[in-house]
Parts: C-alpha cells; structure tokens; sequence
C-alpha cells in the first residue's frame, strides 16, 4: 500500500512464520520522531504477540505509532490481550491492516484502543488478508485453504503409464515446488502416491532450515506401504475405517471408499493445518476438486510430450464440456524450462 510502507514491512514480518493455529502477526513500532524503533513477529502459540515483541524492542511506545498487520486481540488466551499492552504503553495512533475475523476479537480490540483514547486507521488491506489467507479461511469457514499442486507434461499428463514420474520437470520446477511446502502448514498425499514415488514430503532445498510440514496420508482401502520414508517424520494419517500404522497420528472419518474430503479438511483444520498443500495422487486430487475444497492451484507444465497414455492429474474424464469447472488464472511464468500457472476455483 502506497503511503504504508511500515505496514508493508509489518507484512513482511509476518509472512515469515509459521504460528498456527493462531495467525500470523507482523509489527513496526514508529516514534515520534517517524524513527522505527522496535519490530517484531508472532512465532506460535504461547509465545508474545507481535505488538509485544515490537514494544519490547523499542523499549518505550509512548506518543508513538504501531503498525500491525492484524487487529491487536482484546481476549486472554495463552498470552495477556495486545490491545492492553498498547494502551499501558500509551502509543498515540494504531495502524491495522485488517480486521480479525476471529470471533472472539472481531473489531473489540479496536473498541478498546479507541475507548482508551488511542487513534485508529484501519485500512481492510487485501494484502493484509494475503498474508495469512489459511487463517481468514479457516476463521470465516472452518475449513482450511487447500492448494492442488501438480506437473504435467504439455499434452496432459502427470504420470506413464507405469506410474513413473519423478522427471517430468526440471530442478529449477522441483525447488519452486519446495518453496510452496514450506509457507503449507500440510502436505497431503494418497497411499498411491506413497507406493509409487516414497516421498518424504519434506522442504529440501540448499541451506534450508526453516518450517517443515507436517506430512497427511489419506488412506483408502488398500493396504498402506509400512517400509516407506514417510513413517521416519510421524505422518498424520486420516482413514475412513481404523488401521494399524507403524508410527505417527491416526484420525477416522467417515467415507467410502476414500474418507470424505469435507471430513477430512475439517479434521487437518482441528489439528491446526490451516494452509494444505494437496500434492496428490490423481485419484485424491480428483476427489477433493469434485468435493470443491480447493481454493487455489500451481500447475508445472513439463517442457515435456507424453505422447501416449498417460496418467491424468485429476482421476477420471468429464463427460460433457459443462462438467468442467472454471477458473480464474493467475501468475504465469517461466521456471526453468517449465511454466508455472497459479489459478484460483470459482466459489
């Protein structure tokens, strides 16, 4: 936002964590004098909020601004209400660059700031929303944002026919790829998937020693590989019947024969994965496109032709052209020798 760029930098802060199931927080304290002075991030839960850890760098808030990319909480949870904080400090002005959707903070905390006397712009930023979309949906819906990831080859198709699939893009595509598992709370995967590729599911990018995600097999009705790597990075599995796994969380939901994806995401949201990154197989992709669970999607167009039968990436062929969903498409660019298409479903 032009004429904001403190709160830009707020945003910044805040894109940089991953603390759900609470949201994430960015903050600039600004003095008088227009000097930032203190700046801060919410990390997780139990740890300070961001506008505390900012104050705390600044040392002293008084006659000065705030900039935070999140409403400041009014309720005690873990940690003392934020709104407090600022008004024991005497800040003199609050800039918030969205409202919290969260019920229990929905507009009180800049009820508070004002009945203290404090000045409040708040700019309804649509960035600010970009910053945390998982958040705003989970808070607005109770579902998380699900994100469908795949590559294909430029006539179609994910896989050969033998399942194989590793290569359809270049290492340029893969690391990009990486890059979107490691803003996902959860990577999702069929059992499918983890008969045929082994993944781990992880970040593996040079130097990388951020967030990992927590990996999310959906078991189906066929018996689950138990010499897979996954198992080595205590796997949430979600099954619609109770099965024996060799380590990690086991959750049962309804659905025949896959579990229900409605179920299913609702349970991912319960544990407090509020961004998922759906990374397949086919017949899971396929499923819970049907089931309209997917927000958003990253598609990797191999610089590659099948040329034969091939797999699909969404299991199974639509019958008439008005079965097809539309969607709206985003960035395009090239990576490597691939192309990268981020789209958005249609609500």
């Amino acid at each position: 936002m032009g004429g904001h760029p403190h709160l830009q930098r707020a945003y910044e802060l805040a894109r940089a964590q991953h603390p759900h199931p609470n949201p994430r927080v960015g903050a600039v304290v600004v003095s008088a004098t227009r000097e930032v002075v203190g700046e801060g991030a919410h990390v997780g839960p139990g740890e300070p909020h961001a506008e505390v850890v900012a104050l705390d760098a600044a040392g002293e808030g008084r006659g000065a601004t705030v900039y935070v990319s999140l409403e400041p909480c009014s309720h005690m949870g873990r940690t003392p209400p934020c709104a407090d904080r600022l008004i024991s400090e005497g800040v003199a002005r609050v800039v918030v660059g969205a409202i919290d959707p969260d019920s229990r903070v929905a507009g009180s905390g800049i009820a508070r700031l004002r009945d203290a006397g404090i000045e409040v712009e708040v700019v309804e930023d649509p960035e600010a929303r970009a910053v945390d979309p998982g958040y705003f949906r989970h808070r607005e819906t109770g579902l998380p944002l699900v994100t469908l990831k795949y590559a294909m080859t430029l006539d179609g198709s994910s896989a050969a026919a033998d399942a194989s699939s590793q290569w359809i893009t270049s290492e340029q595509a893969r690391a990009d790829a990486h890059g979107l598992r490691s803003a996902a709370d959860a990577v999702v995967v069929g059992a499918g998937t983890l008969r045929n590729d082994d993944p781990r599911l992880d970040v593996r990018l040079p130097g990388y020693e951020g967030h990992q995600p927590r990996p999310v097999i959906i078991a189906g009705q066929t018996m689950m590989p138990t010499g897979s790597r996954i198992w080595e990075r205590d796997p949430l599995v979600i099954s619609s019947r109770p099965i024996d796994i060799p380590t990690g969380e086991l959750v049962v939901v309804d659905g025949e024969p896959l579990p229900d994806p409605v179920d299913s995401c609702r349970a991912l949201a319960e544990a407090g994965y509020y961004d998922v990154l759906l990374e397949g197989g086919p017949t899971l992709a396929g499923a819970w496109w049907r089931a309209g669970i997917v927000q958003r999607g990253v598609v990797y167009l191999g610089a590659k032709m099948g040329g034969g039968a091939g797999i699909t990436p969404l299991h199974g062929v639509f019958s008439t052209i008005e079965e097809a969903t539309s969607v709206v498409i985003g960035e395009v660019c090239k990576v490597g020798e691939d192309l990268r298409i981020d789209f958005e479903a249609v609500e």
